[in-house]
Order: structure tokens, then C-alpha cells, then sequence
């Protein structure tokens, strides 16, 4: 524990020097005092102008990356034995986590998102107001000596609101990667992180916008028209920047929520040009302004080449069952060393469907219940899932599958509470299946640990989808014991207001039409199990990715400015603005994609030993909870306890969730939702009111 709280603070230091840098920026004292003093001490003929910024603001960021990844193999490694399920985050902003509150448009907020959120805003007011009173005092750049000088205050306040949009830009890869280092210290995943993305992409547009409008008004205003295609030698390009713009404001109008929601493929497409924006953006900015937001392009890189590498091989799909209320399971072999916690997710990819579309689906079987398999649940509800379904429908007697992860949080601090309260809407029970699943292992192979009562609130639309509750329980040829386990399910049908039922010599069934299909797949020896991209020693290997491919980059990078680019300004000549910054993501890249391909294979080799080790398992075909449709009421003793006999199912009404979350009695209540946004609005609410004081609110959302 010393060495890990040693490790946290060192760097929590480093980070708020990090952000400290940045309020210090457009300060005159940075400007007037600081800025020549570096220039005199870090003048080098290596790194020429970008020296002074890759140190002060891409190197933080990258130490942080690598020793947190240290950190996050000691904690893991510490909790290895599931004997502590504290969240990383939770240990140091629990109590101000905890506290949330629903604000339109943001959704839901905690204090320590709406706290981070203000610092934001603030800084971005204090860096403009800062800069143009730099530029109003002295510092007024006249394009010529008969210009107006409100016209030279325009311009001035056009340029600094792009230097606004750079501070947006060295924040915004974060949240997208998926292997990231730097969330969990937050107790962050990417795939929770995506609002973050979201607002900033949102605000760094309209900064864009801003500055893109106000110089195509002072070119206007001042008859430099010619200007807009001047591709400058010796200063940033404004073709670049104008072609920029135009690819962000496609990516941007096609990602808006409607637009997106509808026409999801048209968004996932358009969106895939952020490499050609990044591209032109850079040529715009130039190599000094690229160090600022270079840490998470580079780890957004990393994570993104690892992923490609990942999804080359096909993965070995076992079975898949459909059930009768359009969603269906699919079954993998994974490798017994893969280990992910309960709410996990894996990107899917089939390329008989698409060959470039990934979409995330969460995980629902447990690594330690089930160590050789890994379940996915799918709702068909969009034009993807709705042919993958017509596919499985065709009883196919092989599907090649492509995946990338499992993605998912550190830990799961919820499976230590008292009484865990799981709220989920349609197909919003998915993470909840994972988390039960993973209650059955601790209450059944693990006496010495603590198990909270689990009550599971769930709501569907039809009578069939109570089908769904079938996946709460693995398919298995040995059978499990959970009466040690201590749940009720309360499952609510809001669109029928009596059970669709069929009887039979007094005895309850589904429909014909309503019978689960079970599909047995062959195996393909061109299908390898499921395992992790790094191995066991993920965090470390991914340690030494980044370490590697940094220093090869500043190597490297030294190299060409010493040797290319410095002895031709030497003799007094200038080297092309744009061609130092097209050295700069050539570089960035080979490093990447040399260090991480190595060290890949390396790992790749040892996943493949473990693989051929791994022997396919009998599914059975029993459904223990297709008896469930059409009771009303909780059915009598049996020997052991069931699915069926701890649920009851209501007709025609919906959940009272204030009633139900009241009426929980324990001090410490872990409240967990998923499902529609108006019932994770509703669920926050009640736990933020105050009038409840042991609920602790956790909100799982797909819908970014």
C-alpha cells in the first residue's frame, strides 16, 4: 500500500505542475520572464523551438502514462485475490463522487465532474482574457502601418480564441482511449469517458468556428481575400486550417445526438476522418502548438494501433442463443488468463455484416465463473444487429468474428456494499447479468467473502422479454448452487396488462414460437480463444510501450532536427513550416507502430501457446427461467433456491422507484442503473435528494 500511495501522489504532483504550466501560459509572466529564460537554458540545436514545450507540456503527460501503469499492475496484483473491490477513484473523491445531480444538457453529473468542469471554463476564460490583454498592451500585431487598429484587436481576438481551441485539443483524445492508463486513476473508463469527449468536441467546434469566422471577416474587412489560399513557407498554412475546418464540421453536424441516433452508419463513417483532420489541423498549428496536444494524440495512437493489431485475428466462436424476444447471446473460448471485471465491454466486428463497423457490447458472463468462456448479449434494435440476427437465424455452421478488448472498469467497488439495489430498463439489464453472475462465483467458491443482498429491479416491454432473465444463469454442464446467494428480482412488464401464457395439464409454457434456438459453431483452426493484447502483464507490457515509443520518438526526432533541419537554418536558410510538422507525426507514428508491433508479437506468441491448451466445453441446452413467463406470483419453496421462485412479475405498471429505494433499510446501499436516460435521470434524482442518505447512485449509459 506505501509504495502505490507513494506512486499516486508523485503523480498527482506531476499532473497539477502539468495544469499549473497551463495557467501560467498566457500569463505576461510567462510571456516576458519565463519564455527567455527557458529559451537560454534549453536552446538546442535537437529540438530547436519544440524543445521548450516538449518538455513543459508533452513529457508530464507521458510520465504519468508510464508510471501509472505501474501503479495499476501493484493494485491489481494487490487485489488479485478479490479480497478488496475498493475502486481506484473511489479511494480518493468517494465522498464528492457520490454526490449528483441531473443538468440538462450535461445529463448526469457528479461534484467532481461539475468541479472539473468549472475549472475548465474558468481556465478558458482566464487564458483569452489573459492573451488579449497581452495583445491590446504592447503587443498588436499590424498586418500594415495604415491599418485600423480595431481591425488589428479583431484579428488578434480571432487568433487567441484557436489558441483556446489547443487547450480543448490536448484534452480530447483522452476519453477515446480505450487502454488508457490515466483513467482509472480517476476510477474512469473510456467508455464512461465519452461525455467528456462529447462536451469537448462540442466546445473546441465552436471555438473552431469562432476563430475559422473572424479571419475570413478581417481578411474581408481588409482586402487580404488572397490570404485564404496562401499555403506560407514560413508560417502556419491557411489552406490547411480551412481544410480542417471543413472535414470537422462534417464529423461535427453528422455526430450531433439525432443525427447520430438515426443514422448511426453515416456518423461511424464520417467521423473515421479525424485522421485527416488531425492531419491538416497540425500542418495549421505548426510543431510548437503540436507539443501541447501531443501526449494524447501519441496514447490515443498507441491505443488505437494495439487495437488494429487485436482485431486481425478471428475470434473462436463456440455457440449462440437466440432467444424469442429479438436479442441473442454469443459465446466465445477466451484464454483462462483473461481476467476482466463484472460491466465490461467488447467491440465486436462480423464482416459478412460490415467490414468496418465496431460496435460495443457488454460482456455479461464472469472471468471467474466461467474461465474459458466470454458471453456477449446482443438486442437486435438497429440495421447492424437486425442482420447479424438474420444471419444466426440461417443457422450458419461457422461466423467469423473479429473483437478488440475487453474494456472495463479497474474494479468494481459496488460488490462491497451491504445491499446492491440493480436498475435496469429492456436491454439495460446486460451489466447487470455480468454483475450477478460474478455474485454467484463469490457467494458459491468464495465463503470468506462478503456478498450483499442483491435486489434486481428490471423493465421490460413485452411478456418474451422476460426470456432475458434466463442469462442471469450460465450455460453449464455442472450445475450451480446459489443459495447462498441472497437476491429477489422484481420484473415488470409495461406493455401487457396480463400474462401471455399458454396452459398445458395445468402447467405453464411459452409459446412454440417463443422456444430459445441454440447454435453449435465448428471450430475453424484459423480461430484462436479470445485473450488479452498484452497478456497477463498488460499494464506493465503497455509500460513499456509507451516508454519505449517516446524516448524512440525523441531519439529520433533529435536525430532529423540535428542533422536535417538545423544545419540548413544555420546557413540562414528556412526549412518548410509544414515539412517540420509532417517529420513530427512520421515520426510519432514509426515510433509507435515499431515499439508496439514488437512487443505485440511478443505477447502474441505466448497467447497462442496458451491457446492450442484450451479444449472446447459442452453447452447444454437447459433454460431454467422459461417457466417465469406468465406468473404473476412468486412460486412456492423449493429444494434450491431458483430464478423463478425469487421473481415476481408485474402487468401493465411501472417500477415505483422512489418507494422501493426508500424502503431499503441497509446503511450502505450501492444503487446501480442502466436503461432509458429517463430512468437514469429518475434513479439520480432520488439518490440525490438527500432524504436517503445510504443510497450511493452509479449510472452505467450506452446512450453517449
Amino acid at each position: 500500500m506505501g509504495s502505490r500511495a507513494v506512486l499516486y501522489t508523485f503523480m498527482v504532483l506531476v499532473f497539477v505542475g502539468w495544469l499549473f504550466i497551463w495557467v501560467m501560459l498566457p500569463t505576461p509572466t510567462y510571456r516576458n520572464s519565463w519564455t527567455p529564460q527557458l529559451k537560454i537554458k534549453l536552446n538546442s540545436t535537437y529540438f530547436r523551438e519544440q524543445g521548450i514545450n516538449l518538455l513543459l507540456f508533452t513529457f508530464p503527460i507521458m510520465l504519468i502514462a508510464a508510471v501509472s501503469c505501474v501503479y495499476l499492475h501493484l493494485y491489481n496484483k494487490s487485489t488479485s485475490d478479490h479480497s478488496s473491490t475498493t475502486n481506484i477513484g473511489r479511494e480518493y473523491f468517494g465522498s464528492l463522487k457520490r454526490k449528483v445531480v441531473v443538468m440538462e444538457p450535461l445529463g448526469i453529473v457528479n461534484a467532481v465532474e461539475l468541479s472539473f468542469a468549472v475549472m475548465f471554463i474558468v481556465l478558458l476564460i482566464w487564458s483569452l482574457a489573459n492573451y488579449i490583454y497581452i495583445s491590446f498592451n504592447g503587443n498588436l500585431h499590424m498586418h500594415n502601418p495604415t491599418e485600423k487598429v480595431w481591425k488589428a484587436k479583431f484579428r488578434s481576438v480571432s487568433l487567441r480564441l484557436g489558441y483556446l481551441g489547443n487547450i480543448c485539443y490536448a484534452f480530447l483524445f483522452f476519453p477515446v482511449t480505450r487502454v488508457s492508463s490515466i483513467l482509472p486513476l480517476m476510477g474512469l473508463t473510456s467508455e464512461s469517458s465519452i461525455k467528456y469527449h462529447i462536451w469537448l468536441g462540442h466546445l473546441s467546434m465552436a471555438l473552431a468556428l469562432l476563430h475559422s469566422a473572424g479571419f475570413v471577416i478581417y481578411y474581408a474587412m481588409s482586402n487580404q481575400m488572397i490570404e485564404m489560399i496562401e499555403w506560407s513557407n514560413t508560417y502556419v498554412s491557411n489552406v490547411a486550417g480551412e481544410i480542417a475546418i471543413l472535414v470537422a464540421i462534417a464529423m461535427w453536424v453528422t455526430s450531433l445526438y439525432k443525427i447520430r441516433r438515426k443514422m448511426f452508419d453515416l456518423f461511424f463513417y464520417t467521423h473515421q476522418l479525424y485522421t485527416l483532420y488531425m492531419f491538416f489541423y497540425l500542418l495549421h498549428v505548426g510543431v510548437a502548438y503540436t507539443c501541447m496536444v501531443l501526449p494524447g494524440i501519441f496514447l490515443f495512437l498507441i491505443d488505437r494501433y494495439l487495437r488494429f493489431l487485436q482485431s486481425k485475428r478471428s475470434a473462436r466462436l463456440i455457440s449462440s442463443r437466440l432467444l424469442p424476444c429479438s436479442t441473442f447471446e454469443l459465446t466465445f473460448s477466451k484464454n483462462p488468463g483473461l481476467t476482466y471485471n463484472p460491466t465490461s465491454i467488447l467491440f465486436v466486428n462480423v464482416p459478412s455484416v460490415s467490414k468496418l463497423q465496431w460496435h460495443p457490447f457488454t460482456i455479461v458472463s464472469s472471468s471467474n465463473l466461467e474461465t474459458d468462456k466470454l458471453s456477449v448479449v446482443i438486442k437486435s434494435v438497429g440495421s447492424w444487429s437486425q442482420k447479424l440476427e438474420k444471419q444466426l437465424s440461417s443457422s450458419p455452421d461457422r461466423l467469423q468474428i473479429s473483437t478488440e478488448g475487453p474494456y472495463g472498469p479497474s474494479s468494481s467497488h459496488f460488490l462491497s456494499r451491504e445491499c446492491l439495489v440493480m436498475v435496469s430498463g429492456g436491454s439495460g439489464i446486460a451489466p447487470m447479468i455480468s454483475i450477478f453472475r460474478e455474485l454467484i462465483y463469490r457467494s458459491t467458491l468464495q465463503t470468506n467473502t462478503k456478498v450483499p443482498k442483491v435486489i434486481l429491479i428490471t423493465s421490460f416491454k413485452n411478456t418474451s422479454d422476460l426470456t432475458m432473465l434466463d442469462l442471469l444463469l450460465p450455460f453449464s454442464t455442472t450445475p450451480f448452487d446459489i443459495s447462498n446467494l441472497d437476491y429477489q428480482i422484481q420484473a415488470y412488464v409495461t406493455r401487457e396488462n396480463e400474462p401471455q401464457q399458454h396452459h398445458h395439464n395445468n402447467q405453464l409454457e411459452l409459446p412454440s414460437k417463443s422456444k430459445q434456438q441454440l447454435l453449435v459453431f465448428k471450430q475453424n483452426p484459423k480461430d484462436s480463444p479470445i485473450s488479452a493484447a498484452l497478456g497477463k502483464s498488460s499494464w506493465l507490457w503497455l509500460g513499456a510501450i509507451i516508454t519505449s515509443s517516446f524516448f524512440m520518438f525523441l531519439l529520433l526526432l533529435g536525430l532529423v532536427t540535428r542533422y536535417s533541419i538545423y544545419p540548413i537554418e544555420r546557413d540562414g536558410k528556412l526549412y518548410h513550416y509544414s515539412a517540420k510538422i509532417i517529420w513530427d507525426m512520421f515520426l510519432a507514428c514509426a515510433s509507435v507502430f515499431i515499439a508496439t508491433s514488437v512487443i505485440f508479437m511478443w505477447q502474441k506468441r505466448e497467447n497462442e501457446i496458451e491457446g492450442r491448451q484450451i479444449q472446447n466445453v459442452e453447452i447444454p441446452t437447459n433454460s431454467p427461467a422459461a417457466n417465469l413467463c406468465g406468473t404473476e406470483r412468486e412460486l412456492e419453496s423449493l429444494p434450491h433456491q431458483s430464478i423463478v421462485q425469487a421473481t415476481k412479475v408485474h402487468y401493465g405498471t411501472r417500477p415505483d422507484l422512489k418507494r422501493i429505494l426508500f424502503d431499503v433499510k441497509a446503511s450502505d446501499v450501492g444503487v446501480v442503473v442502466c436503461g432509458p436516460k429517463s430512468m437514469r435521470h429518475e434513479v439520480a434524482k432520488i439518490c440525490a435528494s438527500g432524504l436517503a442518505k445510504n443510497l450511493h447512485f452509479e449510472s452505467i449509459s450506452f446512450n453517449w
